[in-house]
């Protein structure tokens, strides 16, 4: 009888152990097909070339995939102007982050219907189309972040033009009595083009881009990082100008 006990505990102890085995492998091939836990932050690939992006899309232990091309007439040909995901978000290692890159040949595209959208589905269909958001101009209106005109150099651009891929285009945006306001984010060690990027993402306006040096050149002010902003933490009313100053020297960063 106690022999027919210990080989029923012996084998309750070896399907236990078995058990724990089976759920613990499961879990590591889990892990290392989905990379759990394995995660970076995507650097910032503005201005590089595609051969700079993929060997600093290596070192992060990610890949890079040109996707699109604008066409801004101060970039350098070749170089990367926009990405997605954007810079500093968190990523799972491996992943492609895809680029936009700067044509050689201006190229058009016709011009979209943004009136009755909102602010953010307008700005992600002007980059669907390879546009740049300008100015957020605000006017008293029901519906707030509503787009009412489009506008490109002060005049209107009808939905169906064609126009210069990279374009700029300025929106004019309703503003109601409520939700009329918004925190102004940190852009401090962002490059430029990010920097304007956050500010749109909070319906604020870039104001005055001042440098602490002369700009050589258009690459040298989109490799430039803001090392000092107006308004920071401050909650203004949507479309409000924040002014920004950028510098080459990063050591003028301040301390974390």
């Amino acid at each position: 009888m106690a022999i027919k006990h210990k080989w029923i505990f012996f084998n309750l102890i070896g399907a236990v152990v078995f058990v724990g085995l089976l759920l613990g492998g499961t879990a590591l091939g889990l892990n290392l097909i989905t990379r759990h836990g394995k995660t970076v932050i995507a650097p910032d690939f503005t201005n590089m070339t595609v051969e700079e992006a993929t060997e600093a899309a290596r070192k992060a232990h990610l890949g890079v995939k040109v996707v699109d091309s604008v066409f801004v007439r101060r970039l350098n040909a070749g170089v990367v102007y926009r990405q997605s995901p954007k810079a500093g978000a968190t990523v799972k290692r491996g992943r492609s982050i895809f680029l936009t890159i700067n044509s050689i040949i201006p190229r058009k595209v016709v011009m979209p219907n943004l009136s009755g959208y909102s602010v953010i589905e307008a700005r992600a269909e002007l980059q669907n189309r390879g546009l740049t958001l300008g100015r957020l101009n605000y006017v008293r209106d029901i519906a707030t972040n509503n787009v009412l005109q489009q506008t490109m150099g002060g005049r209107p651009v009808a939905p169906g033009d064609l126009v210069v891929s990279g374009s700029t285009i300025d929106l004019t945006v309703g503003l109601g009595r409520e939700d009329a306001t918004t925190i102004v984010p940190r852009l401090i060690g962002m490059k430029m083009v990010r920097a304007v990027d956050v500010l749109h993402e909070k319906y604020l306006n870039v104001g005055r881009i001042i440098f602490d040096a002369p700009a050589l050149s258009y690459a040298d002010s989109v490799n430039a990082v803001v090392y000092r902003q107006d308004l920071e933490g401050a909650r203004r009313t949507l479309g409000t100008h924040v002014n920004i100053y950028l510098t080459q020297d990063r050591s003028k960063l301040p301390a974390q």
